[in-house]
């Protein structure tokens, strides 16, 4: 990945980001209160994430779900019918490109997802942590959350592969239909996403080179 593209990316990714956060900051004050009042304080979620060659960072997003309580352990109970909305719009995720400014994460590459995840890739698997996690990516343009977790970390590796300004610039159009029209949002028969539990090392398919 030349240093051209990675200059090109970041400056795309600061050119595109700012002028949101800024033309958004109503949109997220009015998300901010309507969480305060549903779920009260923290307005917003902070998670540890794996970033580029899974270095940890904090990513941001607003709360859409209770605490965890005694009968309410499972997502579909903690899941908040203000955050089910959020989360079908996205518009939970305006947090993240705070993400984005600070350089934690570009608005294109592989999602980020758990620290605990770390040690259950495959070689080949790992390899989405070459580049920056991404607010979007081809997983995403391509099934999102209702896709197997084989086809998603496949699709990841597939971009860091195929990694180009124009590659970037087709996610990001195709990220705006998939969000407009609410596409797997979650997984079937899930509230979010189902939790990654791999195959045996001996009984799992390698992704694609």
């Amino acid at each position: 990945m030349s240093r051209g593209y990675l200059r090109a990316k970041r400056a795309l990714d600061l050119a595109l980001a700012v002028p949101v956060v800024v033309v958004t900051l109503p949109v997220q004050a009015a998300v901010a209160a309507v969480v305060w009042a549903r779920l009260g304080r923290p307005v917003l979620f902070r998670q540890q994430r794996p970033g580029l060659h899974g270095e940890p960072f904090d990513l941001l997003k607003f709360r859409t779900m209770h605490p965890a309580t005694p009968g309410r352990e499972d997502d579909a109970a903690r899941l908040d019918p203000a955050g089910t909305v959020l989360r079908s719009t996205s518009l939970d995720e305006l947090p993240s490109l705070w993400n984005v400014v600070k350089g934690d994460l570009s608005l294109v590459g592989p999602r980020p997802l758990l620290m605990r995840y770390l040690d259950r890739y495959t070689p080949e698997e790992a390899r989405r942590h070459d580049v920056r996690p991404g607010l979007t990516g081809l997983a995403q343009v391509n099934g999102r959350n209702a896709t197997t977790w084989e086809d998603r970390l496949r699709w990841d590796v597939e971009y860091v592969d195929r990694a180009c300004l124009r590659l970037d610039l087709e996610i990001l159009c195709r990220t705006a239909l998939v969000v407009l029209r609410r596409e797997g949002v979650s997984a079937p028969g899930e509230a979010t996403m189902a939790e990654f539990r791999p195959l045996p090392a001996t009984t799992r398919t390698e992704v694609s080179p």
